[in-house]
């Protein structure tokens, strides 16, 4: 298997498998690897993704096909659960429609399904025109600040995203802006949690309020006062609600749910 991963934890315990989100890696989820430490963890660099993602191009259905063949590998006989941020949950929206009993718990956070019309067009003068500005140090800082990430891992967003490629770039930008809903998913088993920042964009509110109204198994809630970046911005709460849920499928007070 070409797939970059990474394991912690007990091994002899439950299955966690972190799936990260565009233009980062496995390191996004440092906060949960800490504290999921009772769990057999997995964190995959998706493919062209972090200085160890392998050069394969990335495309969400063959990852997914990675990911599963993953989960058969390590979580035989294991209840499994599959965390997604971003790109990270179209991956895992594109899993459990290609098998729908390979998870036993997803948590989907903020995944977008309703594609950018003519996206296709625009996306390689948009990456042109980027590029260069992504190796430039104040707006790195910039973005990061946007996705939460911490001045700890600063200087590892900004090696990994000055070294990215414009056919890397313009890939991931088609697949992530192109993804729509997978037809299999409205027979996807398991426990689905939606999640979605109460400050992000209407397309992704919108997303999260489809993905719950295709599965009857999904509860989508709404993180209050949050942008794109949940498990970074505040991985404390992200951590104990995934555990509530997962435990005793309840959800926190500071949620809303998506009706």
């Amino acid at each position: 298997m070409a797939l970059y991963y990474e394991e912690y934890g007990d091994k002899n315990a439950s299955l966690m498998v972190f799936l990260h989100g565009g233009g980062v890696s496995g390191w996004m989820w440092e906060g949960q690897i800490q504290y999921f430490t009772h769990y057999h963890c997995i964190v995959p660099n998706l493919p062209e993704h972090g200085t160890r993602g392998s050069d394969i191009p990335f495309s969400i259905r063959s990852n997914a096909i990675e990911i599963i063949e993953l989960i058969e590998e390590k979580g035989e006989g294991k209840k499994v659960i599959v965390i997604g941020f971003s790109l990270g949950s179209q991956v895992l929206l594109q899993m459990l429609s290609m098998k729908r009993n390979s998870v036993d718990f997803a948590i989907i956070n903020s995944a977008l399904v309703r594609p950018f019309p003519y996206a296709s067009k625009w996306i390689q003068p948009f990456v042109n025109l980027s590029l260069p500005l992504l190796k430039k140090r104040w707006l790195a800082k910039l973005q990061a600040k946007t996705l939460y990430v911490s001045e700890r891992n600063f200087e590892t967003y900004y090696k990994e995203s000055s070294q990215m490629k414009s056919s890397m770039l313009s890939r991931v930008l088609e697949e992530n802006m192109l993804f729509t809903m997978p037809e299999g998913f409205r027979w996807a088993c398991g426990e689905i949690l939606v999640i979605v920042g109460e400050k992000e964009k209407k397309v992704m509110k919108s997303s999260a309020r489809d993905i719950v109204e295709c599965n009857p198994n999904c509860k989508g809630v709404f993180i209050r006062e949050m942008g794109h970046g949940v498990p970074l911005a505040m991985p404390d709460f992200f951590n104990s609600m995934v555990e509530e849920w997962i435990t005793e499928g309840t959800i926190p007070k500071e949620c809303r749910e998506i009706d």
